[in-house]
């Protein structure tokens, strides 16, 4: 009799190989596995913890703050042990940037809820939305800054130039005030869409009878205009953050984890830091410096006939700028009062 052959498992063998398969120079089950981390993320911050509308106190806010940081921190310590030493410290300092320029971004989302009035029974609905919308548009402009960068190399020196014009602007216009009121978005989407200023709970948009015609039609609330501001906002931002950490690395999966890390934790950093945003002014001159600093590393690199500089050289004076540009902000502003008209929310 002949022996039984074994009859190997064809689909699964496939399926492996599948997931084996590079993508943006890293294999489909790293991408696929970080994405599904953020999904689970997400559905448990909406769907479990905050499934009804409810005001996040800064004593949550902290400790979700902890919780993502640590998040980040440890992923970072998952690419340091799979990936390797200098990919490890490039996701930390990339980590470290995104984190302070989120800092940032969480200035003028205080700015934008406090022109609209957004009560912080709806605020974190709006950021939840905010950050969907942000993965999505991180995902394409680092996916188009990757494949420009492997084409045309020379391109990291215009980042660079960019990222230092940028910290230039930052320390001579710290003081420039947002006037929101002006935007140009926003005076678009009241000239040519049916808006209302009242609030209606947590709805984007609502049906109303029109004022002119008589028909009921559809209107935008002041909670919808916010997010598409917020969202412009990280556009914005992201024109900073992105060059600044594809001049840290031009590893598309250690630019955009790093960034989707240090990011999801701003929901919550935003509700411990509104409050506060007057303590952090001195912390614009610290983060100019960095973008002068990251921007300029390329050229010192040249000079000095480098490669690049060494990733914990980058990493030690970025963390080390960052800690002293808060450190002063907070001695600067010990015992101020929160400034009038400066409030977070109404």
């Amino acid at each position: 009799m002949s022996e039984p052959t074994s009859v190997q498992p064809v689909g699964s063998v496939i399926m492996f190989e599948i997931l084996l398969i590079s993508w943006l120079g890293k294999a489909l089950w790293m991408w696929l596995a970080f994405l599904s981390l953020v999904i689970a993320l997400l559905v448990l911050d909406l769907g479990v913890f905050h499934r009804n509308n409810r005001e996040i106190g800064v004593r949550e806010s902290l400790f979700m703050s902890a919780f993502y940081i640590a998040l980040g921190l440890a992923f970072g310590g998952w690419v340091w042990w799979y990936l390797g030493p200098e990919p490890g410290m490039n996701y930390l300092t990339g980590f470290a940037v995104e984190k302070a320029l989120a800092m940032d971004n969480v200035f003028v989302i205080a700015m934008i809820f406090g022109f609209f009035a957004v009560p912080r029974l709806y605020q974190h609905r709006v950021l939840f939305w905010g950050i969907l919308g942000v993965i999505v548009l991180r995902a394409i402009m680092i996916g188009f800054g990757a494949a420009v960068i492997s084409e045309f190399s020379w391109v990291l020196y215009l980042f660079a130039v960019f990222l230092i014009g940028t910290g230039i602007k930052m320390i001579v216009f710290s003081d420039t005030d947002y006037d929101i009121a002006k935007n140009p978005v926003l005076r678009y989407m009241r000239r040519h869409f049916n808006v209302t200023d009242e609030h209606h709970g947590e709805h984007f948009f609502v049906k109303k009878t029109h004022p002119k015609t008589g028909k009921l039609v559809w209107f935008m609330t002041p909670l919808f205009m916010a997010l598409v501001l917020i969202e412009i906002a990280d556009v914005i931002f992201a024109v900073d953050s992105v060059p600044a950490i594809f001049a840290i690395t031009a590893d598309p999966f250690i630019v955009y984890t790093s960034n989707i890390f240090a990011i999801l934790g701003l929901r919550a950093l935003y509700f411990a830091l509104a409050a506060m945003v007057h303590r952090f002014h001195y912390l614009k001159y610290a983060l100019a410096v960095v973008l002068i600093f990251i921007g300029s590393k390329i050229f010192v690199a040249d000079m000095l006939g480098l490669a690049k500089i060494p990733p914990v050289v980058s990493l030690a004076v970025t963390f080390g700028i960052l800690v002293s540009g808060v450190a002063w902000s907070l001695w600067k502003t010990r015992g101020e009062p929160i400034p009038e008209g400066k409030h977070a929310t109404h």
